[in-house]
């Protein structure tokens, strides 16, 4: 299978669409493709049916019998049989699909397939039955059927527990947004700073620069703010509302005014259960619910502390909506009427460095740390990175951590490779050093990780003083990380 030319990155994706679809093994199976929207999942999905001559079916929210005429069609058009198909139920229609790779291995996609278990909740059942693996119609085939959805809680449910198709899919494949970097490139921005503050707003969703802002990306770092204005702050713009519709998509979420003040609450920076509970002015117990949908939603991700255990915070998944919550729903109003725009961003800009900048960078940081940077560097290949606070008996307080590395355990205490600081803004020098010495010590008297070997990383997007730079000179555990380190390939 040839990947198209004009699909940019998503090569693991192919790869493993490819190993799934062209296996010669007899017998028909079954893959589960899923990702948030906008992720360009049906883009791939059609290109490796019209790369192998596959059949694609995408899925509507209708009634079961529209869509059982729907892909009767479908099939019909796909096929070209003697009489058309009408198929009197699923398990009819599954069938049909099976047969399609009674000859060789043949892609069959169900794209949107939540919309078809919505109207027919049997639906997964009939599947696992078609799939029995003694089945004639199943050990006769080669079909390769990929079931494709946005809606994550459901997905994840798809193959889970008790679930009728639990123990049947041969693919599980996820296809995410880009990271920071690859972001960059989709992007056509080689200024790393500029990079990093698109980044904040729109993430790794590749639709939103060819479809939602038409192309249209920051010509350089003087472009920046012009930029938002006419893309993300533009009510003229599908970017405008689309935080909006990304949460009213998903199925399982009812009360949208709670969840909306659920994602309100992070976005301000009550990043705990405690601290959106006295946000919203309710027990903690009563928000519990909301996360937990959240979460599984894939719009809010849970970061345990590295130091303290039940103790974790709360981080909005996706860009945009962190940006709509900090910056565009509190001047809604305003936003709507046209023209509006510039004076709300210039009113902005500082709670935007502050409440979204400022927490991208550190988690941006936290992603070098576990996918890019070199073991060698960190003295040994992450197990986890994360985030924490260490307690300072003496002083009564609490030092926050914004980038742990911890190492793989040996049957001793697991290897702390390096804790970090992240500032965005500001120009770090020797106090910033002295800190992380001072909490370094302190995690060693608490004696849960092995500290021998930690090493301290400054990560700044302003840069350091000529003290940071002679600290490091003068210490091999210092570690002075720059935007440039952070996007270099080297």
């Amino acid at each position: 299978m040839d990947k198209p030319a004009e699909m940019f990155d998503r090569d693991y994706e192919w790869s493993a669409l490819s190993r799934f679809i062209t296996d010669p093994q007899p017998g028909a199976t079954l893959g589960v493709v899923s990702g948030r929207r906008r992720q360009g999942k049906t883009f791939l999905l059609d290109a490796a049916c019209r790369a192998t001559g596959g059949f694609y079916f995408g899925a509507t929210e209708a009634a079961d019998a529209e869509s059982l005429r729907r892909i009767s069609a479908a099939l019909t058009a796909h096929v070209h049989p003697a009489s058309p198909f009408h198929f009197a139920n699923w398990a009819e229609a599954v069938d049909a699909l099976l047969a399609l790779g009674a000859e060789q291995p043949v892609p069959v996609v169900i794209d949107e397939f939540p919309y078809l278990a919505k109207a027919n909740p049997e639906l997964p059942s009939i599947i696992q039955e078609a799939l029995r693996p003694l089945r004639d119609q199943r050990t006769g085939s080669r079909t390769r059927l990929l079931l494709c959805g946005s809606a994550l809680s459901f997905m994840g449910r798809l193959l889970s527990g008790s679930a009728p198709l639990r123990g049947r899919a041969g693919l599980e494949l996820v296809v995410r947004p880009l990271d920071y970097r690859l972001a960059a490139e989709f992007w056509d921005i080689t200024d790393p700073h500029l990079a990093m503050k698109v980044n904040a707003i729109v993430g790794g969703t590749p639709a939103y620069r060819r479809e939602f802002a038409r192309g249209d990306t920051p010509r350089g770092p003087d472009d920046f703010d012009d930029w938002v204005v006419r893309t993300v702050l533009n009510p003229e713009t599908p970017l405008f509302r689309e935080a909006r519709y990304l949460l009213a998509e998903e199925p399982d979420l009812r009360d949208t005014a709670l969840y909306l003040s659920v994602l309100a609450a992070v976005a301000d920076g009550n990043a705990t259960r405690g601290g959106m509970a006295g946000y919203l002015e309710r027990k903690a117990t009563d928000i519990a619910h909301p996360i937990n949908v959240l979460e599984d939603a894939g719009l809010l991700h849970r970061d345990a502390d590295t130091f303290r255990d039940n103790r974790p915070t709360y981080r909005i998944a996706e860009p945009l909506i962190g940006f709509y919550h900090a910056i565009m729903r509190p001047v809604w109003d305003q936003l709507e009427r046209p023209g509006s725009a510039a004076r709300v961003w210039q009113a902005s800009r500082r709670r935007f460095v502050s409440n979204v900048l400022g927490p991208h960078f550190e988690q941006v940081c936290r992603d070098w740390a576990l996918h890019h940077a070199d073991p060698e560097l960190l003295g040994g290949l992450p197990a986890r990175v994360g985030q924490g606070v260490v307690h300072d008996p003496k002083a009564r307080t609490g030092h926050e951590v914004d980038v742990a590395v911890i190492g793989i355990a040996d049957g001793a205490k697991p290897p702390l490779l390096a804790i970090g600081e992240a500032k965005w803004n500001d120009t770090m020098g020797a106090a910033h050093i002295e800190r992380l010495r001072h909490i370094r010590d302190l995690i060693t008297l608490a004696g849960r990780y092995d500290t021998t070997n930690t090493q301290l990383m400054c990560f700044s997007g302003a840069g350091f003083n000529d003290k940071a730079h002679a600290a490091a000179a003068a210490d091999s555990d210092i570690r002075l990380i720059d935007l440039a380190a952070l996007y270099s390939q080297a």
